[in-house]
């Protein structure tokens, strides 16, 4: 059963940088969709960023444009979210996810929390 891992959130200050890394095993990766979700406290869970396939296009939601950059490594099962210019509304629980028709992985998910 595949399964994702992710790491590298925490606490940063506004303005501040964090790299989320996540994981997969037990599925081929590089035949699904992956995406980057957030969910913030009392509010639902939203897209951040899509890697369609390998070497695909990048989507990303309006408030992570030119700031939040994905990318994906097939050969290592991971994916990557490198989150720049953060800001206090971007804290939240950080989901990546991987998609192939019916069939949804999501990983525990990586708490980042941007406050002075």
């Amino acid at each position: 059963q595949g399964q994702l891992v992710e790491s590298g959130g925490g606490l940063v200050q506004p303005g501040g940088s964090l790299r989320l890394s996540c994981t997969g095993s037990g599925f081929t990766f590089s035949s699904y969709i992956i995406n980057w979700y957030r969910q913030s406290s009392g509010k639902e869970r939203e897209l951040v960023a899509t890697i369609h396939r390998p070497g695909g296009p990048h989507t990303y939601a309006d408030f992570a444009k030119g700031r939040f950059t994905m990318s994906r490594d097939d050969a290592k099962y991971a994916t990557f979210l490198q989150m720049n210019n953060l800001k206090p509304e971007d804290t939240a629980t950080y989901y990546c996810n991987a998609v192939l028709f019916n069939v949804v992985i999501w990983g525990q998910g990586t708490q980042v929390t941007v406050s002075s």
